[in-house]
């Protein structure tokens, strides 16, 4: 795996997206909602109209550089059966749930989205074939670009969309990078996808994100196992909305399932949180500790050829934030059961006080009450404790991002909601990029009730202009690029 980063040009202007999700709703294992059209479509004319705009503003520029902040590519939204024989044979797991994330599994998915995706994919390559750049920073639900067979694979597919052959078709896969973690260009723009900041999403090594338990396979994380084993087998379940739900929410929605459907989204739960604890003990094995020794060491090598520096660059992997699999008690919190367990224990408490002290003797009543209260106060503390959505921390994370490389932009995505702000004492602009990423139907409400998601459709274009960045968040509606407003 090649850990160098492109370097962006001085002759360069930014085209900057994330959180496209390409293959999302690819499912043979349940119904669930179809992407929208209308998000490729606008994504190509979006991609068709800066093809076709000179690059730059005042000062003399070249190309392009299209930088994809994360998540192009849905390597673990999709639960897709393979076509074919496999080098890595499937476990249990994933013939029940889909090819996994090995390399040879991660490849027969791309090849699916090339199927799902042929416009978006033409769009890019020919973009590519402009002159310009393009560069994919790794996501939560892409760490499969980790995979050079995968990074070849994407690059095949574009010189195929592009119709290139011989040394044109080297000098344009030249022009396609990938970066594991982020893209810096400095005194301009810092890019990562912001997962890092998101307990829920985070790679335990990103620089080399492998399983401790299979090394074949990339390392699981807690959103890829309650999608692969509760979201996407379940009908009506969805990714997005459950920052706003408790346990009486899914209560009413395995319900609303009827019988069969409770208990088989009952099972699914057991079999996710035993897969949770699963991962949490593997972080204490030798397979660990020689990952984390193989990601210290291409840490060095980033530091040595981006020439930013290790003690800055491991000041930068100090800001992120430990996977919640790494204690029982954040497996317990993510998954409710804490709560779940405050209320079995009080009203075990009660019901024990009740007995004891007679309930007619009306002496129970007290200690009854205190007991409700501890609850009540409980159970808002742990509510308090279970933050699902790290918007905050990543413009909190911003702040010290801009003073250890400083960039006239800070930029992520993971949240698909668009957010700009000034950071580092107004030196910096941080951005949040929205998404490309949209379920049907695309206005009014789904089957659920539930207010259906509808892509932002932002995006971010950099200049320099007299020598200094000049960067605008914009969206796209049907009569092209407009200036975003919050």
């Amino acid at each position: 795996m090649s850990v160098e980063p492109p370097k962006a040009a001085p002759r360069e202007s930014l085209l900057v997206f994330s959180d496209v999700h390409l293959g999302s709703d690819l499912n043979d294992h349940a119904k669930g909602a179809k992407r929208s059209r209308r998000i490729d479509r606008d994504l190509v004319k979006l991609l068709e109209h800066y093809r076709s705009r000179p690059p730059g503003d005042t000062d003399a520029c070249e190309r392009w550089r299209i930088v994809i902040a994360g998540d192009f590519i849905d390597f673990i939204g999709m639960s897709v059966d393979p076509t074919g024989p496999l080098a890595t044979d499937l476990t249990e797991e994933e013939r029940l749930h889909g090819l996994g994330n090995a390399s040879d599994h991660a490849r027969e998915k791309l090849r699916r989205v090339a199927k799902r995706h042929p416009e978006v994919l033409g769009a890019l390559a020919r973009f590519v074939a402009s002159g310009h750049a393009l560069t994919i920073v790794h996501g939560n639900h892409d760490v499969e670009f980790h995979w050079e067979e995968v990074q070849a694979d994407f690059r095949a597919l574009l010189v195929q969309h592009a119709d290139v052959i011989g040394a044109e078709a080297d000098e344009f896969a030249a022009r396609i990078d990938f970066n594991p973690w982020f893209f810096y260009w400095g005194g301009v723009a810092y890019i990562e996808h912001g997962h890092q900041y998101d307990p829920f999403c985070a790679t335990e090594n990103m620089m080399a994100p492998l399983s401790p338990l299979d090394p074949r396979r990339v390392a699981r994380g807690f959103s890829d196992v309650l999608l692969r084993y509760v979201v996407r087998p379940t009908m009506g379940l969805r990714e997005h909305g459950h920052e706003t739900k408790g346990a009486l929410d899914y209560l009413a929605f395995g319900a609303h399932l009827g019988l069969r459907g409770m208990v088989q989204l009952g099972v699914r739960f057991v079999e996710a949180v035993v897969e949770l604890f699963k991962l949490r003990r593997s972080y204490f094995t030798d397979a660990a500790r020689a990952l984390r020794e193989e990601h210290e060491r291409r840490v060095a090598l980033l530091a040595e050829a981006t020439r930013i520096g290790v003690d800055r660059i491991r000041a930068l992997a100090a800001l992120q934030t430990p996977p919640i699999t790494r204690s029982i008690r954040g497996i317990l919190a993510s998954v409710l059961l804490d709560r779940l367990a405050l209320a079995l224990g009080c009203s075990i408490a009660m019901f024990v006080t009740a007995v004891v002290m007679g309930l007619r003797s009306g002496h129970f009543l007290v200690p009854s009450l205190t007991i409700a209260f501890a609850w009540v106060l409980g159970h808002r503390y742990l509510a308090r404790a279970r933050q699902l959505d790290p918007a905050e921390q990543m413009a909190e994370r911003a702040n010290h991002l801009a003073r250890l490389l400083p960039a006239a932009f800070v930029v992520m995505g993971h949240t698909h909601a668009p957010a700009e702000k000034p950071v580092a004492d107004g030196t910096a602009k941080y951005i949040n990029l929205g998404s490309w990423a949209e379920e049907e139907p695309d206005t009014g409400t789904d089957d659920n009730g539930d207010i259906a998601y509808h892509a932002a459709r932002t995006h971010l274009v950099i200049h320099l202009r007299d020598g200094q960045a000049v960067g605008e968040l914009r969206e796209w509606d049907t009569q092209g690029p407009r200036k975003f407003m919050s």
